[in-house]
C-alpha cells in the first residue's frame, strides 16, 4: 500500500469490502465469495483477497452481514458456569468453528427461566445464525418457538420427540447403569445415588435420565424395587449441609454414585474433612470425567461422556441446520467409565 493510500484511509471512513476489492483489483462479489469460502474460488483469487484483508486490517461489520442474511456468529448459552464439564464442551465448539468463518459468542444464565429466555431473545436480536443451548431448563414447547426463528441444537436435553430443534446427548441412562455395574463388579451391594432436588431438573434433563438408569441397574441386580436416591439442594450452604448429613448417617451406604463430578468432588472434600476414608469407608463414582477428577489428589472414578466430542457434534449439527437441513436429528454418544482410586485402590481386594 502506498503512503498516499494509507493517508487517505486515515482521513476517510473505515476500511470496507469495497476498499478490499479495489486494493486486490477484484470485484466486491469476488471478495464476498472468498469470505464465505464459496465453492470454486481459485487459490490465486483467495491469496489476493487474503493479502488485501491483512494489509488493510479489514474487519467485516457483523451487523451489516446480519442484515444481508448471515452474521457468521453462533450463540452458546451456558446455564451453570460452575460445572467443570463445560470447558470441554466449549473447546469442542471452538475446535469446529476455528477453520470456518463462524465465531462463538457465549452467554451465561443461572437456571432462571426469565433470564434464559431473555438471553436467547438477545441472541436472536443480534442476528446470530444459530444457537447451541447447553442443558437448558426451558420447556420443549418454548425452545420450539425460538427454533422457528433461529436454528437450535440442545446439549444435555433429552427430547427425542422434538421436531423443531436438534439434540445431542450422551446416553445418560446407560452412563448411570455403567456406574452401578462398576460398583457391583467391585463387590459393593449397598449403593445409593446423590442427585439434585426435584425442582432442579425435569424429565428431559440429564439429572432425571441418570436417575432412571440408576434405578434400572439397581433393580436388575436384585437389590430392591426402590433404589435409594438422596436429593441435594443446588445452592450453598444447604448443599454442603445435606452432604454432611449423608456422610454422618449411621446407615450410610458403602458406595455412592453422584449425578455429577460437581457434587462428587465436594463430597470427597467433605469426606476427608470428616475422616471418612475413600474408598475404604465409601466408594464414589462421579459423572462427566472433568479435568479436576483426574488430579492426583482427587482421583475420582467417573463416567466419561466426552464433553469435547459433544461440543464438536453439536456444532456440526447446527451448521448443517443453518445450511438448510430441516429434519430433526437426535444424536446419542456412548459414555464409558474411567476407573480411579475412589472406586477401588490398587491392590485392594474386592468388597465382600
Amino acid at each position: 500500500m502506498s503512503i498516499e493510500e494509507k493517508k487517505r484511509l486515515q482521513r476517510n471512513d473505515r476500511v470496507t469490502i469495497r476498499t478490499v476489492a479495489t486494493h486486490a483489483g477484484v470485484s466486491v462479489a469476488a471478495v464476498s465469495k472468498v469470505m464465505r469460502n464459496a465453492y470454486g474460488v481459485s487459490e490465486a483469487l483467495r491469496a489476493k483477497v487474503t493479502d488485501a484483508i491483512e494489509v488493510l486490517g479489514y474487519r467485516p461489520s457483523r451487523a451489516a452481514r446480519g442484515l444481508r442474511g448471515r452474521s457468521f456468529t453462533i450463540g452458546v448459552l451456558l446455564i451453570d458456569i460452575r460445572n467443570p464439564f463445560l470447558p470441554e464442551v466449549i473447546a469442542g465448539v471452538n475446535g469446529v468453528l476455528a477453520p470456518s468463518h463462524y465465531q462463538a459468542m457465549i452467554g451465561v444464565s443461572d437456571a432462571r427461566v426469565q433470564l434464559e429466555t431473555s438471553l436467547i431473545e438477545s441472541m436472536i436480536d443480534y442476528k446470530m445464525d444459530g444457537l447451541i443451548l447447553v442443558a437448558p431448563r426451558l420447556p420443549s414447547d418454548i425452545i420450539a418457538k425460538f427454533a422457528a426463528q433461529i436454528p437450535i441444537v440442545a446439549i444435555g436435553y433429552h427430547d427425542a420427540g422434538a421436531t423443531a430443534f436438534d439434540t445431542v446427548n450422551a446416553d445418560d441412562q446407560r452412563g448411570a447403569e455403567i456406574a452401578v455395574e462398576a460398583l457391583l463388579a467391585c463387590g459393593y451391594r449397598d449403593i445409593e445415588m446423590l442427585s439434585l432436588g426435584e425442582r432442579e431438573g425435569h424429565q428431559v434433563s440429564v439429572v432425571r435420565q441418570r436417575e432412571i438408569g440408576f434405578r434400572r441397574a439397581i433393580q436388575r441386580a436384585g437389590l430392591g424395587s426402590s433404589a435409594p436416591i438422596t436429593k441435594i439442594p443446588i445452592a450453598p450452604p444447604k448443599r454442603e449441609e445435606t452432604m454432611r448429613k449423608f456422610l454422618s448417617r449411621k446407615n450410610r451406604p458403602r458406595a455412592v454414585f453422584c449425578w455429577s463430578d460437581l457434587d462428587a468432588i465436594t463430597l470427597l472434600s467433605l469426606a476427608m474433612e470428616m475422616g471418612v476414608r475413600v474408598p475404604e469407608d465409601l466408594a464414589v463414582v462421579g459423572y462427566d470425567n472433568s479435568s479436576t477428577a483426574a488430579l492426583g489428589l482427587v482421583n475420582l472414578a467417573s463416567i466419561d461422556q466426552s464433553g469435547r466430542e459433544l461440543g464438536q457434534v453439536a456444532t456440526r449439527t447446527l451448521i448443517s441446520r443453518i445450511e438448510g437441513r430441516t429434519g430433526a436429528e437426535h444424536i446419542f454418544q456412548m459414555p464409558s467409565l474411567v476407573s480411579r482410586n475412589s472406586l477401588i485402590r490398587s491392590g485392594m481386594a474386592p468388597v465382600t
